[in-house]
């Protein structure tokens, strides 16, 4: 049976002597050796040919005598795997250390001393198909990887979007029990726990998926510059607002002045965010926690200090890998993956600090320490805060194919004044958007009949449809999610589950439009 013409490319040894007859006697012998041989006319011929794959290439040493350059620059530009294997017939002893002194450093090289034995050149050439061949199998263990890799990614980006979709209903329905029921203490403490739980899911969700990406090496900062006295006050307030009441103390302390780092402010709240709901979850009741943020030379430091379980000294080295948690001392009870201090990690190495943990041992409390390197370019100007803007009635359609999501969406926008008409499909949604041509629409990406994308571009491509102000609402919130969204058509991008101070805020600032 006849090989594919790419493994038989993968196995030909390239041979190039210009001079005489040499390279084509030279693939006679290999034949009758059970090699596959190709003799090529020139320099320029051996390195397209290297690269349309080859196992081995065989030169004599005049023909590096010229365009010696273009040779290595083709075997510069091979993939990370690849390291062709070079058979170089050289014309004695004192040329062969010529040779390898000047082509060893560059290339996988096996130089060979004229008068050669016919026997020697098949076995050298045979010894060099077979390390080509492992080459091949870690090329193909890397494809596999790739696309296993690929797969995961996918399948993470369709978990946080089914995981976020009854989320968002239970948030939604949350929210309308706020607004419509029992104000007495025992409703009230049973929805905040709904809240809080939901809050700690979606919590959950989010750093699931910004592991896998910061790992592909897929997240991109958006750079500023940014005070960490406020980032850290800003943690503070929504760890107490949204964690409910406190077991442990938890206390701040920061610099007199402002402590500048140029860094992306989401990101860098994520990583405080993470290191004091780290420390909440190992440190008893009636604990103590201490964030403090100092300038210390040239570098910004955030501590987070706790009394809590401590960290043993073998520990201390792998406390930062992935899925990687205290064991032996709490229960699990506070849940959560391991992935929150991988996080922290990998978000100060992108933003070119480090962060190191320390412990006098087990039940002896632990502290964080972050470095990042201070800012000392210009500071932004600071606009005058403006009182949000009331949010006048709207007319506004839902565009959403779960009845639970749809519903509690509906009631909690009905709550506060707004007209609302819902679909339950994308075709639907279509016809819907024209027909009653709605001031705004909130469509769901995952729709059937017609996606969410394919929604907002058969609604923008209508005279009519040009006028209304289209929300995506997507369990799908990474970067490139949102630029899909955008380039469909629509306005703004929110994920969900839906915040609704959010969007309730999106509203506020969106203008008055006459939909003809």
């Amino acid at each position: 049976m006849r090989q594919p013409q790419t493994e038989q490319h993968e196995e030909r040894v390239l041979i190039l002597a210009p001079t005489g007859r040499d390279a084509e006697l030279a693939c006679t012998v290999l034949s009758q050796a059970g090699i596959l041989a190709q003799a090529c006319r020139g320099m320029e011929e051996l390195c397209r040919e290297i690269e349309a794959g080859a196992g081995a290439a065989l030169l004599v040493e005049e023909a590096l005598e010229g365009p010696a350059a273009l040779f290595f620059e083709t075997l510069d530009r091979q993939p990370p795997w690849s390291d062709l294997p070079v058979i170089l017939f050289a014309g004695g002893e004192s040329n062969a250390d010529v040779l390898l002194e000047t082509v060893g450093p560059r290339a996988n090289v096996t130089i060979l001393e004229r008068p050669i034995r016919i026997t020697t050149v098949v076995s050298a050439l045979r010894a060099a198909l077979r390390v080509r061949r492992r080459q091949y199998q870690a090329r193909d263990l890397l494809r596999q990887l790739e696309e296993s890799d690929r797969q995961k990614d996918m399948f993470l980006a369709m978990l946080g979007h089914e995981l976020r979709n009854p989320l968002n209903a239970i948030s939604n329905a949350v929210q309308v029990l706020n607004q419509i029921s029992s104000q007495d203490d025992q409703p009230v403490r049973l929805r905040e726990i709904i809240a809080r739980q939901v809050r700690q899911l979606s919590r959950l969700v989010d750093d699931m998926l910004d592991v896998s990406r910061i790992t592909s090496g897929k997240i991109t900062l958006r750079r500023e510059p940014v005070d960490l006295n406020e980032v850290a006050e800003r943690c503070l307030q929504s760890l107490r607002l949204n964690e409910g009441p406190q077991r442990q103390s938890l206390s701040l302390t920061v610099e007199a002045g402002p402590v500048m780092v140029e860094g992306d402010p989401a990101r860098l709240e994520q990583i405080i965010s993470n290191l004091l709901s780290n420390a909440i979850k190992y440190t008893p009741p009636d604990g103590r926690i201490r964030l403090s943020v100092a300038r210390e030379r040239e570098e910004a430091v955030i501590r987070v200090e706790d009394t809590g379980v401590g960290i043993a000294p073998e520990m201390l080295s792998a406390i930062f890998g992935i899925f990687t948690q205290v064991e032996g001392t709490l229960d699990r009870s506070q849940g959560g993956l391991g992935l929150g201090l991988s996080l922290v990690r990998r978000l100060a190495e992108k933003h070119g600090g480090s962060v190191v943990a320390s412990s006098p041992g087990l039940g002896q409390g632990s502290e964080f320490t972050v470095r990042l390197p201070l800012y000392y370019g210009p500071l932004p100007s600071r606009q005058s805060e403006r009182a949000q803007p009331a949010v006048r009635p709207r007319h506004i359609l839902i565009v959403e194919d779960s009845e639970e999501g749809r519903e509690s969406l509906r009631l909690l926008l009905e709550i506060e004044g707004h007209r609302v008409d819902v679909a339950e499909d994308g075709q639907q949604g279509v016809e819907m958007a024209l027909e009653l041509k709605p001031e705004i629409a909130l469509v769901d990406i995952g729709l059937p009949v017609l996606d969410g994308f394919e929604v907002a571009q058969k609604v923008r491509a209508a005279p009519e449809g040009g006028g209304i102000f289209m929300i995506a609402l997507s369990g799908y919130g990474q970067p490139e999610d949102r630029k899909l969204a955008m380039e469909a058509g629509f306005s703004a991008h929110l994920v969900k589950p839906l915040d609704f101070d959010k969007l309730t805020q999106l509203l506020s600032h969106i203008p008055s439009v006459q939909v003809s």
